[in-house]
């Protein structure tokens, strides 16, 4: 399966493709360069993927610039190392920055790209499951601040969206298991995303799920179309989060709450919404928002892919303290996702004291 998948944002000119194949990734260049016909660029690549695929990629040394890994790198310094490189070869805003590696990599170079003589042109190439289900579609760019996670950001949509499933074949099983944490909560939130097609994804996911954990690409092309063409649904809606964007949050409130206060190191992100999925079931069927049969078939169902709900891992005190320091709290009161029926999930306020009864 090579078709693309299109994106096109309403009353804008933010009309994109995202394309999906198995080449060799010696191919990529070229593509990307295809693209991009006569005009400048900078790539700025992990230094883990580089490692490993500097040598494929085969981009001039020269417009070449590596950014170590880890979410504690998407700050303030790294976005003006970019921002400085970039000046340095002089590109305009018909230029191009082509971002190849993860989420980190992904938001800091989208937000310098939004940024950089007010906008020019992104490319984003995602390395790992997670940014490819995820963060490289869309439009939300972003780095973090000493205190909270994404706080400094913008949405600015990529100019195309390259993925190559060969890159997730030396993911390490930590990373790959990040990776299922935002798949899995599609499952969750798929007919609220409003998409024509009703993919059954959970009962896809359900069925399927030893092939997904063996990394059959037949089945992760499957799972990373579904997931990209549910969040195009709901981003060619609402692209900046005024309204039903914000289904793309479930989990996460209290995921970042886990991030933030192990200081980025315990959890991955994937990880973390996963946890941030157990809580908020328990806390949904804690105010009968959902009854007991639900639950434990979603509890189930992440259970079948590697993990273990851990309740009661930190502090109350100390997670509500990290969940008020989330972006998306409003009027002072912690907005949450929750689920609602098979499917269906809707925003409410956090009430703290039912959520640790």
């Amino acid at each position: 399966m090579n078709s693309d998948i299109q994106v096109n944002i309403p009353n804008k000119e933010s009309h994109y493709s995202i394309h999906i194949n198995q080449e060799p990734i010696e191919n990529l260049k070229n593509t990307i360069l295809d693209f991009l016909g006569e005009q400048n660029y900078l790539v700025v690549i992990s230094k883990k993927v580089y490692k490993l695929y500097g040598k494929s990629l085969n981009f001039d040394s020269n417009k070449i610039l590596i950014i170590n890994d880890g979410e504690k790198e998407k700050n303030i310094y790294n976005y003006l190392k970019i921002i400085d490189r970039l000046e340095k070869e002089n590109l305009t805003r018909k230029s191009y920055l082509i971002a190849i590696g993860g989420g980190v990599i992904g938001d800091m170079a989208g937000f310098a790209a939004s940024t950089y003589r007010r906008g020019i042109g992104l490319i984003q190439v995602p390395t790992t499951l997670l940014s490819c289900v995820d963060s490289s579609v869309g439009g939300k760019v972003a780095i973090n601040t000493k205190k909270s996670k994404n706080m400094v950001g913008s949405f600015y949509q990529p100019s195309a969206v390259f993925i190559n499933l060969n890159f997730l074949n030396t993911l390490d099983e930590k990373q790959f298991k990040s990776g299922l944490g935002e798949v899995l909560k599609y499952a969750f939130i798929e007919k609220s995303c409003m998409n024509v097609i009703d993919y059954k994804f959970f009962d896809f996911l359900n069925v399927n799920a030893e092939k997904i954990i063996a990394r059959d690409f037949n089945f992760l092309d499957k799972i990373i179309r579904i997931s990209l063409a549910l969040k195009v649904a709901v981003v060619t809606k609402d692209e900046k989060e005024s309204g039903l964007r914000k289904i793309l949050n479930f989990g996460h409130t209290y995921g970042h709450a886990l991030e933030e206060i192990t200081d980025f190191s315990a959890f991955t992100h994937g990880e973390a919404v996963i946890y941030g999925m157990y809580f908020i079931f328990n806390y949904a069927h804690r105010l009968q928002l959902i009854d007991a049969n639900y639950k434990e078939k979603a509890f189930s169902f992440i259970d079948k892919f590697g993990f273990k709900d851990k309740p009661n891992m930190f502090n109350k005190d100390k997670i509500i303290k990290y969940m008020y320091s989330d972006k998306k709290v409003d009027n002072e009161k912690i907005k949450v996702i929750v689920p609602v029926a098979p499917g269906f999930v809707k925003e409410m306020d956090f009430d703290s004291i039912k959520a640790f009864k």
